[in-house]
């Protein structure tokens, strides 16, 4: 049961990782400290498609589920396991990625705007 426990809450995280990939720069438009953490987290979404980095948090979920005495996931991991086809066909996997891709150039890009712009009406206001 503890196993059980154990994966379930690894596939929430990893979800939330996920998510976080995909908007953590728009969080650090609030928060600008937080724009290094996204950017080694985008670096690890990036590298894990591109070069095939297996992810540790897919790693733990299938020692919990062996645990558990449940399968393992397939090896072609968590994204197509819990999304692709799921979530949305197999076919727009390329148009996802791009999306996902975009949002971070976007968040990145308007990170930059937003931060030279606070820092010209610093300069102005001092």
């Amino acid at each position: 049961m503890l196993y059980r426990a154990l994966a379930d809450v690894t596939v929430v995280v990893h979800l939330a990782f996920i998510v976080y990939v995909v908007v953590g720069g728009f969080v650090a438009w609030r928060w600008p400290g937080t724009i290094w953490l996204h950017a080694c987290a985008a670096a690890w979404g990036f590298a894990s498609i591109v070069v095939g980095i297996d992810c540790p948090l897919t790693a733990l979920e299938n020692w919990a589920r062996s645990g558990s005495g449940g399968a393992a996931l397939p090896s072609t991991g968590f994204i197509d396991h819990y999304l692709t086809g799921v979530i949305y066909p197999d076919s727009a996997l390329g148009v996802v990625r791009l999306a996902a891709a975009s949002a971070v150039v976007i968040s990145w890009a308007g990170f930059v705007l937003i931060r030279v712009r606070s820092r010209a009406v610093l300069r102005l206001t001092h």
